[in-house]
């Protein structure tokens, strides 16, 4: 009779009522209420910063801006897989360089280490986790507090070691009337 309940429970658990799982995870970097000044009073709205990645390798920056925080979230998540990068990473899913960047008054540095995990902090500790990398050690050197500047001088750095992230298309050649994917010629 208990074991009937715990298979219960643990199918409760596990069944997260049918919801997808979602492609990319995301944090949210910043929450901003924007005020904007205007003839009949004060207009507010939301700015929203967040990282969405796959801990594969890809990673993207996106920020939303809405009236409703909920609508800010979803266009921040849509810009941030519009703005996703693929990162070239070593085997061991670290960075192969030390990579160093500034963007506006902010500055970060990023060192690959070996075995010594990820050390991190701030907006590049989340950056990094999404993206999947490991043995990373990662600093800010400016006195700067912004967070969406941090994070879009974090964005810079690993530029160097990125590309663009677009999904393979496959396709179809027609060679005397028989259609032949492109993977498959570049291989003969």
């Amino acid at each position: 009779m208990e074991k009937d309940k715990e298979k219960k429970n643990n199918n409760r658990r596990n069944s997260s009522f049918g919801r997808v799982k979602p492609e990319f995870d995301q944090k949210i970097i910043n929450i901003r209420r924007v005020t904007r000044v205007v003839a009949g009073g004060r207009r507010f709205s939301f700015s929203v910063a967040l990282v969405a990645g796959d801990k594969k390798g890809s990673v993207g920056l996106g920020l939303g801006k809405a009236g409703d925080t909920a609508l800010a979230i979803n266009k921040a998540v849509r810009n941030a897989k519009k703005n996703m990068v693929r990162l070239k990473l070593t085997k061991t899913m670290s960075i192969p360089h030390e990579l160093s960047a500034k963007f506006s008054s902010s500055k970060v540095l990023l060192i690959p280490n070996k075995g010594r995990g990820l050390v991190a902090g701030s907006v590049i500790r989340d950056i990094v986790k999404l993206s999947g990398m490991k043995d990373v050690t990662a600093k800010i050197w400016s006195k700067s507090k912004n967070k969406l500047n941090n994070a879009k001088a974090v964005m810079e750095a690993l530029s160097m070691i990125s590309s663009k992230h677009a999904k393979p298309v496959v396709e179809n050649v027609v060679i005397a009337n028989k259609e032949v994917p492109v993977a498959e010629i570049t291989k003969e």
